[in-house]
């Protein structure tokens, strides 16, 4: 279950972050609405990354790495183009929480973000993250197992290189679509907010219903390596728990690009298959005797 965030204070500063439209959410799949409109996302140049490196920094709140302009998003009502792309984890290793976004209330061990600006529009990020439709994000909920995830190490392999706040790294450019679920074509869709001040009501998410595994190790290296406090500081502070609670629904619509009955249809597909095969092998068994 995801661990109770410290309260949000930060409301008197920025009035947003007391909207009735903010994320994250809590994704309760049997209140979804099937929207069959909603198609696959089309990831636009993520993998012709070239040979400029990527600039990868700690900010203080996350590792932040900030994407080329030629890479965005299709598949939305306008062309978003990518900015950057960050991650959220807790502290207490596998089952305990770090993601953001939840669905049926519980959480997974880390969430990753991919941030768009709506280039159709408006001419940059600052213009149109102040916008209802200015910003579109995709929400990758990350879960641990066995297995190493190569593309993880990516980013994870030069964190040790920002442990402060502030500090930034030059790292080798690499497939970002690597990183993200290969069911493009199954999200949960909603309007909502940053989930950091200054909170703005201006996000388009989609969420993706597969999971991304990484292993133990990756989320131990995640949680443990980085400080939100800067070099100079004689009081360091480890980086950890840097997700946002829930935030109420208020009246908002999720909506998923599949049906419930899908996944129904499916199971019960795969349990008949079962029952018929055995019904099968029970006939061929009682013809030879």
């Amino acid at each position: 279950m995801k661990k109770i965030a410290p309260p949000d204070r930060l409301k008197r500063y920025f009035p947003d972050c007391a909207g009735t439209s903010q994320s994250p959410v809590d994704v309760v799949t049997t209140q979804t609405k099937y929207d069959p409109s909603l198609i696959p996302l089309t990831p636009l140049g993520y993998s012709q990354h070239g040979n400029k490196p990527f600039t990868l920094y700690n900010n203080g709140h996350t590792a932040v790495i900030e994407l080329p302009e030629w890479m965005g998003i299709g598949g939305l009502p306008w062309l978003f183009t990518a900015v950057q792309m960050h991650l959220h984890w807790g502290s207490g290793g596998p089952s305990h929480g770090g993601s953001e976004h939840t669905i049926n209330g519980l959480s997974a061990d880390a969430e990753l973000h991919v941030v768009h600006y709506n280039s159709e529009l408006y001419p940059n990020m600052s213009a149109a993250m102040t916008q209802r439709d200015g910003l579109a994000v995709l929400g990758i909920l990350i879960v641990t197992g066995e297995e190493t995830n190569p593309a993880f190490n990516n980013i994870l392999n030069y964190l040790s290189r920002i442990r402060h706040a502030d500090q930034k790294v030059s790292i080798p450019a690499f497939d970002i679509q690597s990183l993200l679920p290969k069911d493009l074509g199954r999200y949960y869709r909603y309007n909502g907010s940053l989930t950091t001040p200054p909170c703005h009501q201006s996000v388009i998410w989609t969420v993706f219903h597969e999971r991304i595994q990484i292993s133990k190790a990756q989320l131990l290296k995640m949680e443990t390596i980085l400080y939100s406090s800067k070099a100079d500081d004689p009081d360091r502070m480890l980086l950890q728990d840097n997700y946002r609670a829930t935030q109420p629904l208020n009246h908002r619509i999720i909506f998923a690009s599949f049906s419930a009955g899908e996944v129904t249809a499916i199971v019960i597909g795969v349990m008949c298959g079962c029952v018929g095969l055995a019904v099968i092998i029970r006939f061929i068994v009682k013809t030879i005797r």
